[in-house]
């Protein structure tokens, strides 16, 4: 028997009728509360682990937890939950628990340094063992529920279109709308130094201002995440995959999890495995970004380490202009799809890496004009000239972003339309080409940037290089789609991490 057309005719016949656009929006919205918590993460976390000792050559391994979660939990979120017999539906119960594991993690983070105190941390010495291993734990818990949640949503986004390929890029439109909402909302609270006086218990000994900040930070997105999910939950119906008994897999015929991804593999043709090389290196542009924005702020920019007054309102700053980057994002994510039918999806994707690389390239203008303006003065912020600079740095990047998150998986989708995969296992194909890269660069960032005298600027320059690269690969390598090929395609959107 073939699997492949069994785990189609699986698909198709389970899903419902094509769901109100209203409906669509509501699963979507759930992106809000995602992305709230993962621009805490990008904007704050790699200061607060510097904040509890560890140094910043070794604080992008740390980041390690998301990608290899990523590579593990998606693939395997997704295969479950394109055959899960739930009476509560396929996807809702992952969605439902991976939300209660954000919670969660949240919680161990935002108190990492008041439990690492009670179990014994000594507050005078730079590097708080038992907080630092409270944080990873937390942080690690918390990417594997992230990606409990967010493919199960895409996922369930394209259940509700039902094969409908406008209302699916609406679909799409709408969820890289509310990932940009809530970047805005993270980013904006992530910029405020008194957020944590609306909660004045969160300030203690062993956590200060910028720490109380962060707990503070993170209760609201846990409650953004809790009212977005139980709306969906409750209002989107999700039809269990038991109610259809005459469609099931006979069990000698399902493959399991690591099968079929393999047999997905083994079935790509040379377009996509073209894609998987240009995703990957274009990520190699990106992590480092990611990773270090707000720091290169505090940092290069505010010319502070951490711990110091300077370092802790450049990386509020850089939450600032994070904020500012989202709201380009926000528009820019409604124009993807008209640009696209002018322009070609894989000229734009393209073309938007030649802005990312020249983005990454002004940093070091930047960080120059930022340092020469401290020698021989007493210290102050930055001039209006290099702030102005910076945040134009953030406002640019967040085009080529939103390009960066639909164009590749809608690409994707096009391209492996032959090899029968399931929807929340399709997403787990490209996303390896993403995950892998970003391994990469967490082990090994830390380290070459101490090779060149520390700070953020080496790897920033290796993330303009490879975003080059992959603009050129894209344009030679890349055919463009035919319109049969499209009509075929489930166009699905990621947010990355």
């Amino acid at each position: 028997m073939d699997y492949t057309n069994s785990s189609l005719h699986v698909e198709a016949a389970v899903q419902p009728k094509r769901a109100p656009l209203r409906k669509i929006a509501a699963v979507a919205s759930i992106a809000a509360g995602i992305q709230f918590g993962w621009a805490l993460q990008l904007s704050l976390l790699t200061p607060y682990v510097q904040l509890l000792g560890v140094p910043h050559k070794w604080a992008s391994n740390i980041w390690l937890c998301g990608p290899i979660s990523g590579m593990i939990v998606q693939p395997i979120v997704g295969y479950y939950s394109d055959r899960s017999h739930s009476r509560f539906g396929r996807r809702r119960p992952f969605i439902f628990f991976g939300a209660i594991a954000v919670a969660l993690a949240v919680f161990f983070i935002g108190y990492a340094a008041d439990i690492g105190h009670a179990l014994g941390d000594d507050l005078n010495k730079k590097t708080r063992t038992r907080a630092v291993v409270i944080f990873v734990l937390g942080f690690w818990v918390l990417d594997v529920a992230n990606n409990m949640l967010q493919g199960p949503c895409r996922a369930f986004i394209g259940d509700l279109a039902d094969g409908d390929h406008s209302r699916m890029r609406m679909g799409n439109a709408l969820f890289s709308f509310f990932m940009a909402i809530g970047n805005i909302l993270g980013y904006a609270a992530g910029s405020y130094g008194k957020l944590h006086k609306m909660f004045p218990f969160t300030e203690t000994k062993a956590c200060d201002v910028f720490c109380a900040n962060l707990k503070t930070c993170f209760f609201f997105s846990i409650f953004l995440l809790i009212i977005v999910c139980t709306f969906a939950l409750l209002y989107v119906e999700d039809i269990p995959l038991q109610s259809q008994p005459e469609i099931r897999l006979a069990p000698e015929a399902d493959p399991g999890c690591i099968g079929e991804l393999l047999d997905a593999f083994n079935g790509l043709k040379k377009p996509m495995w073209m894609l998987l090389l240009v995703t990957a290196i274009n990520w190699i542009a990106w992590f480092p970004f990611f990773l270090f924005n707000t720091d290169w702020m505090g940092h290069e920019v505010y010319g502070g380490n951490s711990g110091e007054m300077a370092y802790a309102t450049g990386v509020r700053a850089g939450s600032l202009g994070l904020m500012i980057q989202a709201f380009v994002l926000a528009i820019m994510s409604l124009a993807v799809e008209p640009l696209s039918r002018v322009v070609g999806g894989t000229r734009l994707w393209g073309i938007v890496n030649i802005i990312l690389g020249i983005a990454l390239a002004m940093t070091v203008v930047i960080t120059k004009v930022a340092q020469h303006e401290r020698q021989g003065s007493t210290g102050g912020t930055p001039s209006t000239g290099v702030k102005a600079g910076a945040f134009s740095f953030f406002a640019i990047v967040g085009i080529p972003l939103a390009i960066n998150f639909s164009v590749p998986f809608a690409l994707g989708s096009i391209y492996s339309s032959s090899t029968g995969a399931g929807q929340g296992l399709s997403l787990g194909v490209l996303n390896l080409a993403i995950v892998i890269p970003q391994m990469i660069v967490s082990s090994v960032s830390g380290q070459f940037d101490a090779l060149f005298g520390g700070g953020n600027l080496p790897m920033f320059v290796v993330g303009a290089v490879a975003a080059v690269i992959s603009s050129i690969l894209a344009f030679i390598l890349l055919p463009t789609p035919k319109p049969s090929d499209m009509a075929k395609a489930s166009i699905t959107t990621s947010g990355g991490h």
